[in-house]
This record gives structure tokens, C-alpha cells and sequence, in this order.
């Protein structure tokens, strides 16, 4: 079986995509990634083929937070440049393979190659309030500039304004590259994406699809890429210097101005040393005072075993190493799904969901004050027990068997 993978984002899109990738390769299968040009060193480097997809995104982490967003008409040639480029690509990635997964929210396109190819395809989604269901509401896709939800109309009518913005974002676009490939338009964007079936590669307790015993939604569990790389020895030194540290880190995304300096001043002030990820918004520490150390891309799944807490902005990816790992969290969410995972590690019992948004040093030194109490470490370590590990297992193996069920 050829499996094409693909996903436009962040390191939290694609990792994920990775993950299977790693475990499709390991049960023998033909596996090819496309994704940003920003992971072909990383992607290439596990011996993956690799096809970019779209511009580098990098850049985007150093973006002002608070600009304005880009004007209608700006987003409106943004989305035609990239389904155009998805449909180049993927049609050119897809030769020869049997199927195409999109992992996340934006390859509009991959289901149209599918279908003029003839291949099987598989959306995933890596939340469960990505996909509609009347438990929760839709969270706002930035890529379509979408106001906050209207908490006061309910979940059903909220999901389908937003099948409306799926349409009115995505449709024009689609249907044209549909049409000059004899494909008939599409009615339902956002269904068409997300089939009748879709995938939901979240931890089942950190993550629970609301709907027990749902067909329609195949909960895989997190599918996580197994990091043996081990840590540098200056930040070994660090570790061993004093007391477990409170790591902060945003990943990839765009960081609240000033968010360095914030969190160091909320490690001093109560007492704590403090490991922050540079990651692509290039945060650092206020000074050079040994109390403070500034890292580059790092083995999170060995670092968070010994920290006294994680603080970070909610990504899926995130939220889950450092569940699996025991650590206490402050979610400190910016958009679409890391409300969620900060309400869930709330919830959970496991850390704390800051307000959304820049926090100042006064509420980031509070919410780490509560996230540091014992018992909920307590209730951390208790939760690391619970998360699975095996959800790129799962989905690998699913693919495999619905490929040995097909009439050659």
C-alpha cells in the first residue's frame, strides 16, 4: 500500500502526520509526506520522501499578534493561491499511491485529488471540537477571519453559520479547480472535507469525542512520533543545577509581545528557575542570570519528566506530552482548538486555563502559583497514567486493514 500523508500548519499539524508516517513505514508500508517546506530537513531526515506544500510558514511566528488581519480581498487571493498550489501538488504527490490522509483544517483540496484519482481518502481531525456535534460549538479558523462565537445562539445553529463560512471561504476557489478537472462543484465544503467519518487522532481521555459509541467519528487516540534524541548537555547541566524548573514555551505560533519577558518574571517571582523554548516567535529570557536558561527545539517528551510544570500556549501536540509526562500545565490559549485544551487540562484537574490572550506577570505568577500546589501534580501523575500511547498504531493499522479488504 502508498499512503500520501499531508497537512499545511505549524509543528503541531505535523508531527502528527509523521507519527503515522514512522508507523506505516515500521508495518512495511510505502508512506510519501507533504507538508510546509519549513519540515523537509526534519521530514527527509527520518527517510521519508518528502514533497513541500505551499509557502514556508516560519515566519509567521515573529508576525505581530496584534495586527490586523489581512483585508477581505487579501484573504480571498491567499485561499486561491494555496488550493491552487494543493491541487498541483497533491495531484503530482498522489501518483501511484492508494490513498491520502489530511491530517488538520486546511488541505481543501486532497479530497478532489482523491476523487479524480480514484483513491481512497481519510480526513483527521486532531480535536474533537473541530467536528460538528451539538455538545460543543465551532472554534474560529483564522485563515477565514472569523469573529468569536456568538455564545448566545445554540451549538446546531452556530455549526451550521459556520458550514455557510466554510462555503463562502473555500467554495468559489474549489469549485473552479474542480471544474478544470471535470468534477462536479461542491455543495458543503466543510462536509465534503470532513466526510461522513472523519478521524479523531485525540487522546480519548484527555480528548473525549462527546458522543460514546459515535460510528460516524473513529477515535484513533493522539498519534505520537516517539522521541529518542536526548538532551543537549547544557541543558543536562541545567536540570541538574537545582530544583526542577518550570519549562514556557509557544512551539510555533505567534507569541503575545513581550511574552519572554513575562514569563521569566513569573518564574522569579515565586522562586522558580525557568527553561524557555526560543520556538518560532524567537522568545528569550530577560538577562543572562543563571536562575534563566533559552533553548532551541528539544526532546519533550525527556524534558517534561522533570519539570514542575509546563506553560504553554494549548497546542494538541503540547497538551498531550506533557499529560503523558505528569507535568502540570498553564494553558495560556491564542485560538481555534487551545481553548479547549485549556479547559480540558482545567477540567482535568491537571493544571490551569489562563484567560485567553497576552497575560501579565501578575496573572501568569497566579495561575502558576494554583498550577504548583501538590495535589495537582497529584492529579497530573495520576493523569499520565491514563493517556494512551498507541493511537498512530491504531491508525496505521486500521489503513492497512480496510487496504486488505479492497478488490484488487
Amino acid at each position: 500500500m502508498r499512503v500520501l500523508l499531508s497537512t499545511i500548519g505549524s509543528r503541531g499539524d505535523v508531527q502528527p502526520v509523521v507519527a503515522l508516517a514512522v508507523r506505516l513505514r515500521d508495518l512495511g508500508e510505502e508512506v510519501r509526506v507533504c507538508a510546509p517546506p519549513d519540515f523537509r530537513d526534519w521530514i527527509g531526515g527520518l527517510g521519508i520522501p518528502f514533497t513541500p506544500l505551499g509557502p514556508e510558514l516560519r515566519s509567521t511566528g515573529k508576525a505581530d499578534p496584534a495586527a490586523a488581519p489581512p483585508s477581505p480581498e487579501r484573504r480571498r487571493r491567499m485561499v486561491e493561491t494555496s488550493i491552487a498550489d494543493q491541487f498541483e501538488t497533491l495531484s503530482a504527490a498522489a501518483e501511484g499511491c492508494d490513498v491520502i490522509v489530511a491530517g488538520g483544517y486546511l488541505v481543501v483540496a486532497a479530497r478532489s485529488v482523491a476523487e479524480r484519482t480514484g483513491i481512497r481518502y481519510v480526513f483527521t481531525a486532531y480535536c474533537p471540537v473541530a467536528l460538528p456535534s451539538p455538545h460543543h460549538a465551532p472554534p474560529p479558523l483564522p485563515m477565514r477571519g472569523d469573529a468569536p462565537v456568538d455564545g448566545t445562539a445554540g451549538n446546531r445553529a452556530l455549526w451550521e453559520q459556520d458550514a455557510r463560512r466554510w462555503n463562502d471561504t473555500f467554495g468559489a476557489a474549489l469549485d473552479s479547480h474542480r471544474a478544470s478537472i471535470g468534477l462536479a462543484p461542491v455543495g458543503d465544503v466543510r462536509g465534503h472535507m470532513f466526510t461522513d467519518r472523519p478521524w479523531l487522532a485525540a487522546d480519548p481521555v484527555l480528548g473525549p469525542w462527546p458522543e460514546p459509541g459515535d460510528p460516524d467519528v473513529v477515535q484513533t487516540g493522539a498519534w505520537i512520533l516517539p522521541d529518542e534524541r536526548p538532551l543537549s548537555a547544557e541543558l543536562e547541566a541545567f536540570l541538574d543545577a537545582g530544583e526542577p524548573p518550570v519549562y514556557f514555551g509557544f512551539g510555533s505560533i505567534r507569541a503575545p509581545h513581550d511574552l519572554g519577558r513575562t514569563m521569566v518574571e513569573t518564574a522569579r517571582a515565586l522562586g522558580r528557575r525557568a527553561v524557555v523554548l526560543r520556538g518560532w516567535a524567537g522568545l528569550a529570557p530577560l538577562d543572562d542570570e543563571p536562575d534563566c536558561l533559552s533553548i532551541g527545539e528539544v526532546n519533550q517528551q525527556a524534558l517534561f519528566r522533570r519539570v514542575a510544570a509546563v506553560v504553554h500556549h494549548g497546542g494538541a501536540g503540547t497538551t498531550t506530552a506533557a499529560a503523558r509526562a505528569g507535568a502540570p500545565q498553564v494553558v495560556i490559549p491564542q485560538h481555534f482548538d487551545q481553548h479547549y485544551w485549556a479547559r480540558r487540562v482545567d477540567d482535568l484537574g491537571a493544571g490551569t486555563a489562563h484567560a485567553p490572550g497576552a497575560p501579565t506577570t501578575g496573572s501568569l505568577t497566579e495561575a502558576l502559583g494554583r498550577t504548583l500546589r501538590p495535589e495537582v501534580a497529584a492529579r497530573a501523575r495520576s493523569l499520565a497514567g491514563a493517556v494512551r500511547t498507541d493511537g498512530a498504531d491504531v491508525a496505521a493499522r486500521l489503513l492497512v486493514a480496510v487496504d486488505s479488504r479492497s478488490p484488487s
